[in-house]
């Protein structure tokens, strides 16, 4: 099995709008800045958070241009290969794989339900085959809430044992840290992580290599904290800190939230549009979500107030 290229605390970083409903990639850029910045080890673009599945490919392309020519370090970005043709995600992964990423997160194919292990190995295995590349280094991305499909032990093990070079990752977005804990426990080395800040510190002691969470978006710098303090006395604590933020922002549609969270911390009103089919919160919700963090203290912290400001 191959060495993964990502640990730590991944951001699946939103992606901000014009409001004529493009993406916005001067205010990309500067976000991607801004999170590295607080500390994120790496960023999980065009997934579930990035609203990837509402752009086109030759957007989330260009976007991933405009990145790497902004100076955004290549080896820093994972970006999400989520397609459900063969052709188009080995079209994503290869122009990917051209800027030099870290890395890819690649959803299985989420169109067609009820499909077997051997349709999805057969997915996997043509995409991986049609890029034809050693550089190519794939995290797994389980979202059955979303995709229905999930992606299971057996096909773990068939692909890392068919790929280890090339299979090296998962993002795990079940919610279920029986699930978790299950891929942790049958493929030692293989990097595992969890999809919410949630199991941070479950997922460390039973070994994750970090997590990608989405709520890393507003709240690098804590999140960081439980990794590198995961082995103190204080560990419990400050996942406990972590843990009621999470639950008060997932309390709201998670994605209109964080970006309505980016736009008022940012004080940059435009941050909170998303694109359809997604709606952004409404005033009643905006201002109920905005009252919740005030109640547990919420702040994006010195650093990420003066980044902002």
């Amino acid at each position: 099995m191959a060495s993964p290229s990502f640990a730590g605390v991944l951001v699946p970083v939103l992606t901000p709008f014009t409001r004529s409903g493009e993406p916005d990639a001067g205010r990309f850029i500067s976000f991607c800045r801004f999170l590295l910045d607080q500390g994120a080890d790496g960023l999980a673009i065009f997934g579930t958070t990035s609203e990837a599945n509402s752009m086109s490919g030759a957007e989330r392309m260009e976007l991933l241009d405009k990145l790497i020519a902004a100076g955004i370090p290549a080896s820093k970005l994972m970006p999400g290969a989520g397609a459900c043709s063969v052709s188009e995600a080995s079209t994503l992964i290869k122009h990917a794989i051209g800027h030099g990423v870290g890395g890819v997160l690649m959803l299985p194919p989420f169109y067609y339900k009820g499909m077997s292990d051997d349709g999805l190995y057969d997915f996997f295995d043509s995409v991986i085959n049609r890029v034809g590349s050693a550089a190519l280094k794939i995290y797994l991305y389980h979202i059955p809430p979303q995709t229905v499909l999930g992606i299971s032990l057996d096909l773990i093990g068939r692909l890392v044992k068919a790929f280890p070079q090339t299979v090296v990752g998962l993002k795990d977005s079940s919610g279920d840290w029986k699930n978790t804990a299950a891929i942790l426990e049958n493929f030692p080395g293989f990097a595992v992580f969890p999809g919410s800040e949630v199991f941070l510190l479950d997922g460390l002691r039973k070994g994750a290599v970090g997590c990608i969470t989405a709520s890393g978006n507003v709240n690098v710098p804590g999140i960081r904290k439980v990794y590198e303090n995961w082995q103190t006395p204080q560990a419990d604590a400050l996942q406990a800190e972590i843990t009621k933020a999470r639950m008060t922002i997932q309390a709201y549609p998670m994605v209109p939230a964080l970006k309505r969270i980016v736009a008022h911390f940012h004080n940059d009103p435009d941050w909170a549009a998303v694109r359809p089919p997604m709606t952004a919160l409404t005033e009643a919700q905006s201002s109920a979500l905005l009252a919740d963090l005030a109640k547990i203290g919420f702040t994006l912290g010195e650093r990420q107030r003066q980044a902002a400001e």
